[in-house]
């Protein structure tokens, strides 16, 4: 797992690539990323399946916030991204959310 950071010159804005790698994703067929930057929308569209088994994200992210998120595996199991900046309590369980700071 890991999360890659690149910030626009242009803007407030940091595209930011959050991967999942084959084993914690552990033979999931699809994996959603989800966080507070899409209101934790489970219908939110997965995250896309390379050769090797990884999967991965792109999004844009205001800078100068800290965004909640996790990975969904299946629907049905919740992923750390164990890599993250930060980890907060989860208002929902009784599992860490991963926290990306921009």
């Amino acid at each position: 797992m890991s999360l890659k950071k690149q910030y626009l010159k242009s803007k407030p804005v940091c595209k930011v690539t959050f991967k999942l790698n084959k084993n914690e994703a552990k033979a999931a067929k699809n994996v959603r990323l989800l966080g507070d930057f899409n209101n934790w929308d489970r219908s939110a569209a997965p995250m896309k399946k390379l050769k090797n088994g990884n999967f991965t994200a792109t999004i844009d992210l205001e800078v100068g916030r800290e965004y909640q998120f996790r990975y969904l595996l299946d629907d049905n199991e919740w992923e750390n991204d164990w890599e993250a900046d930060a980890y907060m309590s989860s208002p929902a369980s009784f599992d860490d959310n991963s926290v990306v700071a921009l």
